[in-house]
């Protein structure tokens, strides 16, 4: 059966869909690996997200052995990912297979998605299908949000730990009619001590206050599906030196604030034609206002970000073996910025880019499946491009799935909206000209085998990746030894990523099972003539998960280890590997869980975070070449309930 696009891909209640359908959607959200999917994808699904804290989806990733988070500086609290070795910049985000959380919500955004408001997160590596769009150079990441059509009730969880963080989540579902369903998802989030253990001055992690709620609508019929959601974000992050700082004498204190309004709105709604050809047209809109002050020091950067987009896409089996999708787009950016302080002044920018694409699949067998895309856009900056894109999935025999893709990705460039964490130091920031469009191919081999041993699955997966730069915006940092700066400049040389990664899975006995995971970065760009490895990227990452659960299901344990590898700074000095242990408990009741745990149990945190803390107004201070944690251990307990019919 052909994939339904849009909004019915995103269905997991399927009452008026098809049993095949339905049999689909359960068996993604099993397994960590979907060995029917073309594409090479990593399921993080709803039970893999409780076996953390998760609070939000930076916590999400604590046992993928492809994603990588970190903290961006040690003063806001940004927190950024990397794949396949490369920035997040490059991943595409998606919520429901619209692309969001771009542009200017991106050095936050990984705070700004509840984690109890998530059904699942699904990772792509390589290349990803040209219906999505043109901005996917090292993969997607797809976020899937807690569906209207679930069963009604009412859900909630609460959360405390050790720093003192407060968080309160719930979300309630009502079926007006058979039809016709609502929910309502809520969320807030407080921090408002001011630790300090590393004694230097500064607050650890900044106070945090957030406001997230959502309102979604469904209407599910045999030939039509409509999905409204509508949302609002409030978030409030204040941090800087603490009241016992031990500041030169005469230094006054050094404020950092981060303020953050978001409005959003999307509307998918699909067609779905009862015939032989299982035919589908979607159309999905998307709006979001993304208004957002900081305050860095005597330095200010306010920037509002407008975007609009529309998607109207058709798919149908055209014949036998023959699978067709055809679309249009087109996406409008308004950018508002004002800089304050030795920065430049205000800068208004506006791009809008349509295109049109088409997208074939062929299955000549059953064993085998080939998918080339190619996408043709015009942007209003940049004028016209073409995105060429291909998949490959060959299955030689049952338990052994071979995958290649191939395709290019572009990305428009928007230096300080994107690298506002670079703020938090005393460099001077310039603009090398007008910035080039990024432009990047992506090549990728993968192999899946599933062994018998001893009467249980192994699962063994190996894949690589490779990633080359045509046109990249490169971050130069210090590029004059002793003059402390900041240059956003096109590149000029090689700029690339080698990524090999293998891990396999293994059910030991019933309830207890295991994966281990290693992963090798070579990540090199030119930087003034010379190519070098990229600053605070790891060069290899080494991942032990282990779960058990008891024979009723009552109590659940899991652990979580990492191997994080050496790498070098800015200023090419070198920093160490370290290890880091994560582990939690839950008992289970009949409408409530209680789970308890700690992140960080090794107590690892980098020594001196902070350059300069003792006078943060020179050009020498810097919070931003972070490698490793900048905060101790952590416990924490939280409680989850459901009221359900």
């Amino acid at each position: 059966m052909a994939a339904l696009p849009g909004i019915a891909q995103a269905q997991t209640d399927t009452t008026a869909l098809s049993q095949e359908l339905k049999s689909a959607v359960v068996r993604m959200t099993r397994g960590t690996r979907d060995k029917f999917k073309l594409e090479n994808t990593e399921l993080i699904s709803q039970g893999q997200l409780l076996r953390a804290a998760c609070c939000n989806l930076g916590e999400s990733f604590t046992a993928s052995p492809s994603v990588d988070v970190s903290y961006a500086d040690a003063a806001t609290g940004a927190r950024q990912i990397k794949l396949l070795g490369l920035s997040g910049t490059y991943v595409q985000m998606l919520t429901e297979n619209i692309p969001n959380l771009r542009g200017a919500a991106l050095p936050f955004s990984l705070g700004f998605v509840p984690g109890p408001w998530m059904q699942s997160i699904q990772v792509s590596k390589g290349a990803s299908s040209v219906k999505n769009g043109y901005e996917s150079t090292t993969g997607q990441i797809n976020i899937e949000f807690q569906k209207p059509q679930a069963k009604e009730g009412v859900r909630g969880n609460a959360y405390f730990d050790s720093k003192l963080k407060f968080e309160a989540n719930a979300d309630a579902n009502l079926h007006l009619s058979e039809r016709f369903s609502g929910s309502l998802l809520l969320h807030y989030e407080t921090r408002q001590s001011a630790h300090d253990q590393n004694k230097d001055g500064f607050m650890d992690m900044p106070k945090v206050r957030q406001y997230n709620v959502m309102n979604r609508w469904a209407y599910v019929s045999p030939g039509f599906i409509s999905q409204l959601s509508v949302r609002l974000l409030r978030d409030e992050r204040n941090g800087g030196t603490s009241a016992h700082a031990h500041l030169a004498h005469g230094v006054p204190p050094y404020a950092t604030s981060a303020h953050t309004d978001r409005y959003e709105a999307q509307w998918k709604n699909a067609v779905l034609f009862q015939d032989e050809r299982n035919s589908s047209l979607a159309l999905m809109l998307h709006g979001s206002w993304h208004d957002a002050d900081y305050a860095f020091g005597n330095r200010g950067y306010d920037v509002l970000q407008k975007n609009g987009y529309a998607q109207l896409m058709y798919e149908t089996e055209f014949a036998e073996k023959h699978n067709l999708s055809v679309g249009a787009s087109v996406n409008h950016d308004h950018y508002g910025e004002t800089l304050i302080g030795d920065l430049p002044q205000d800068a208004v920018s506006n791009e809008t880019t349509g295109g049109i694409y088409a997208q074939y699949t062929y299955k000549p067998h059953k064993r085998l499946t080939v998918m080339p895309g190619l996408r043709w856009d015009y942007s209003s900056i940049y004028g016209a491009f073409v995105t060429p894109r291909l998949h490959i999935k060959y299955m030689p025999w049952k338990a052994l799935t071979l995958r290649a893709s191939a395709g290019k990705g572009y990305r428009t460039p928007h230096a300080m909206a994107e690298n506002v964490p670079l703020l938090a130091s005393g460099r001077s920031f310039a603009t090398a000209g007008t910035l080039k469009q990024e432009e990047a191919w992506n090549f990728g081999l993968s192999a899946s085998l599933n062994l018998t041993v001893a009467e249980k699955t192994l699962e063994l997966n190996a894949e690589y990746y490779y990633t080359d730069f045509q046109n990249q915006m490169v971050v130069n940092v210090d590029a004059q030894p002793g003059t402390p700066s900041v240059s956003f400049e096109n590149l000029d040389g090689r700029s690339y990523s080698h990524t090999l990664q293998i891990d396999a899975t293994y059910p030991f006995f019933d309830g207890f099972s295991a994966m281990v995971a290693f992963r090798l970065n070579d990540a090199r760009t030119t930087y003034d003539g010379v190519l070098r490895r990229r600053p605070l990227t790891s060069r290899y990452k080494g991942l032990i998960t282990l779960s058990y659960k008891t024979p009723l299901q009552l109590w659940h344990f899991d652990l979580t280890a990492h191997l994080n590898g050496k790498g070098e700074r800015y200023d090419r000095t070198p920093y160490p590997s370290f290890g880091q242990l994560q582990a939690q408990v839950t008992r289970e009741f009949r409408r409530f869980s209680i789970y308890a745990g700690g992140e960080n149990l090794t107590n690892y945190k980098i020594k001196n975070a902070i350059a300069c803390a003792d006078n943060p107004w020179l050009p020498a201070f810097d919070a931003t070449q972070i490698w490793g944690p900048i905060d101790g251990a952590m416990a924490y307990i939280g409680l989850r309930f459901k009221l359900e019919k």
